[in-house]
């Protein structure tokens, strides 16, 4: 049993090992709903004590912050070790520990966050004394987003200082757990949530009214008929598991009573686009059919309507171009590995979007991400901590 501080407000020790650091930060309840600041004071003192300067880059009512840190010189062309403090929540799944607290068994850490994406980050900031005593040619960045969960919301903001106000890094290495498998790809997505308002009337009088749901349902399989599309005209990625960009259902509600055509009907959705094909071109697909569908049912009755509004900013996707020195890191310190490409978002396309190479890299499984009893093997935690040394020793004057 590995245990976290009993007050998360203590005095950090100056050294830790990987897995000392991730329990300290999975006592942290960070999950997206609350906030973060606890967890962001603490890092802050630690690197304090080594002498590392960081930035905070808050949201709009200071409730939650991203942080910023550089470890070594303020030039050109250092690396960006970029991990988000937000976990999702523990509600109504069967835990057998306590998940805000870091539990070894038979060769696993688990926790909350222990695999996604605290492990990571605990890597990183256990390196940070060797960093320090040793000279740098470049410098080696911390970028620790909030509220990546619920729709990579912090890092934008993150990102925009670190480009405008700072010396331009080389390559940015996010930590997602990708069993420390470099990730050159990624898809983007987009939520969204679709309301049909339909014209109320007696069951009995079909003629009289237009039926939400039943506008819904045609809508639903349009998103459904998109994807063939795709895949028939040849707008694939063999490189991803699911070769197409990926549409999908995942909530619908409507209707009053089984007598009544319905008055309005809603359904959530989302788009997982491939990254060279963007959310723009598989939207306009649904979105053409959608116009269409409504001015002809509104010629019918002025009252009818659909709307469609995003549920989220578009999270971009990553792109496998522009990124050979990323590629080219991550097998300097790994060795020749295979890269793959991953369904999931995460914050490395905004890092790419904003002229950065990125590439995802860290340890731990996918698979255990969001589960109860989420875990990070001890294995694979080791070959962060490994990783991160190997990152001090390259980047060394």
């Amino acid at each position: 049993m590995t245990t976290p501080s009993a007050d998360n407000n203590h005095a950090p020790r100056t050294h830790y090992t990987a897995t000392e650091m991730l329990a300290e930060l999975v006592a942290f309840d960070t999950v997206s709903r609350h906030s973060n600041l606890a967890l962001i004071e603490f890092i802050e003192r630690y690197l304090t004590a080594h002498g590392v300067e960081s930035w905070r880059v808050a949201n709009d009512d200071g409730s939650k912050s991203n942080l910023l840190a550089r470890i070594g010189p303020a030039v050109e062309g250092g690396v960006v070790l970029s991990g988000h403090t937000d976990v999702v929540p523990v509600d109504g799944q069967p835990w057998s520990t306590d998940p805000f607290t870091l539990t070894a068994h038979d060769g696993k850490l688990y926790a909350r966050g222990s695999c996604d994406m605290k492990g990571f980050i605990a890597c990183a900031l256990a390196a940070v004394p060797q960093w320090t005593a040793t000279e740098l040619s470049k410098p080696i960045w911390l970028a620790f987003s909030y509220d990546e969960e619920i729709g990579c919301l912090g890092a934008p903001r993150m990102i925009e200082r670190l480009v405008a106000d700072f010396p331009r890094p080389a390559v940015v290495i996010v930590g997602e757990p990708t069993l420390m498998h470099p990730v050159t790809q990624q898809k983007g997505i987009t939520s969204l949530k679709t309301v049909v308002h339909g014209v109320e009337s007696h069951s009995s009088q079909v003629d009289q009214g237009i039926s939400a749901i039943h506008v819904a349902a045609r809508l639903v399989t349009r998103i459904e008929e998109i994807m063939a599309e795709m895949v028939s005209e040849g707008e694939t990625n063999t490189d991803f598991n699911v070769a197409h960009s990926s549409l999908h259902v995942g909530r619908i509600q409507g209707g009053t009573a089984i007598n009544i055509m319905a008055r309005e009907c809603s359904f959530e959705w989302e788009i997982r686009h491939l990254p060279e094909q963007g959310f723009d071109a598989v939207f306009a697909r649904f979105d053409t059919f959608s116009q269409s569908l409504e001015r002809e049912l509104k010629a019918r009755d002025a009252r009818f309507a659909i709307e469609t509004t995003p549920l989220t900013h578009t999270v971009p996707g990553l792109a496998g171009s522009d990124n050979r020195d990323a590629i080219a890191l991550c097998r300097r310190l790994l060795g020749e590995r295979e890269t793959q490409a991953v369904a999931y978002a995460t914050e490395a396309g905004q890092f790419q979007n904003a002229g950065l190479e990125a590439i995802i890299c860290g340890p731990g499984s996918i698979t255990q991400a969001h589960q109860p009893d989420e875990f990070i093997s001890e294995e694979q935690l080791a070959q962060g901590e490994a990783f991160m040394q190997r990152l001090g020793e390259y980047l060394q004057a």
